[in-house]
């Protein structure tokens, strides 16, 4: 791909460099050799530079670099540029339209003529299946569940009863989509009882889920995940949770029930949420930290119970220096003990 038409296709300008480069490739600033575009959009790589030996570099406007070798190219987010770069060089394998032979669809099952079976996948009653679906070995889908057009879903997963997933919808190995949510009466011999769980999951447009998570179906009504959300693997959403668009959940985080994540929230890794709560807009709850508390919009918070992440910071700072406070503070005890003026 010449260096130009990487340029148009990410939306760059060239800054230096022939336009007439030949790019072969994507790789990072210390992987990156001959014919690869690489980027930077972190200073702390900055040193990185001056050895990588790719042919192009994406930077935002106003990085400068002492390399007269190497085309720039100049973008808005050189990150996202880079991102543009991998999805041309690297895209998504065409559909091959196929059922494999060992399949099992009900008869009852609406399925395109123009989806990607594979091998011991499983498709219930009265499902349907749009056109552009993939269905990689071993999913099973239970009867009544809607997947829409190209959607792709990995071996290992489960989809179940009535769940419906969107357009463009990634779910990964092992995940399973609609099982039972946590939910349990206590009889008067103090046994538990299941209450029945007798709603869906609804994943709407552009959803992307990771591996080995679990998604719970609400008691009754519906678990929804809305557009343009990505979870990561491992992440535990219970029932009658709502995530709204475009929100970020990262690995390890478990939500209890009734949970609402506002828009573009993001979720570190290990992050609690208790049941009932609502995250608002915009709001980043750090690493480990776990609320049992709404969250207004916009806020950082860290630790648990989280709160502020400036006041947290400055907490965990004093909480390094708390042997040597209790030290100084036994020593002016005694001298207060002795009458001793303080040193």
């Amino acid at each position: 791909m010449k260096l130009s038409e990487l340029a148009e296709i990410t939306s760059s300008t060239i800054a230096q460099g022939s336009a007439d480069l030949e790019i072969t490739s994507t790789a990072g600033l210390d992987l990156a050799g001959v014919g690869d575009v690489t980027f930077l959009a972190n200073p702390k790589y900055t040193p990185q530079i001056a050895e990588t030996k790719a042919t192009a570099i994406f930077l935002n406007e106003g990085v400068e670099i002492e390399r007269d070798d190497i085309a720039i190219l100049r973008a808005k987010d050189a990150y996202v540029a880079y991102t543009l770069a991998m999805r041309a060089f690297f895209p998504e394998p065409e559909l091959r339209a196929f059922v494999h032979p060992s399949a099992v669809i009900d008869p009852t099952a609406t399925v395109s003529e123009s989806v990607e079976i594979h091998a011991n996948a499983v498709i219930g009653a009265s499902c349907t299946v749009s056109n552009g679906v993939r269905i990689m070995p071993n999913v099973t889908l239970y009867n009544g569940v809607t997947v829409g057009e190209g959607s792709t879903i990995h071996s290992g997963v489960s989809v179940r009863e009535n769940c419906e997933i969107g357009r463009n919808c990634i779910i990964h190995n092992n995940s399973t989509i609609g099982s039972d949510g946590f939910g349990y009466a206590k009889n008067e011999d103090k046994s538990w009882l299941k209450i029945p769980q007798t709603g869906r999951v609804v994943l709407e447009d552009d959803v992307e889920i990771g591996a080995n998570t679990a998604i719970d179906c609400a008691s009754v009504g519906e678990t929804r995940i809305k557009r343009g959300a990505k979870i990561d693997n491992l992440v535990q959403i219970g029932h009658s949770c709502t995530i709204d668009e475009d929100a970020l959940i990262c690995s390890q985080t478990g939500l209890a029930g009734s949970s609402y994540i506002g828009k573009r929230v993001i979720l570190t890794g290990q992050v609690g949420i208790a049941g009932h709560l609502k995250v608002g807009d915009d709001a980043i709850i750090t690493a480990k930290s776990a609320t049992s508390h709404d969250v207004e919009p916009g806020k950082v918070i860290s630790g648990i119970p989280a709160f502020d992440n400036r006041e947290w910071l400055r907490s965990a700072a004093a909480f390094r220096k708390l042997g040597e406070f209790a030290s100084r503070l036994r020593k002016l005890e005694k001298q207060v003990f002795r009458g001793e003026p303080p040193a």
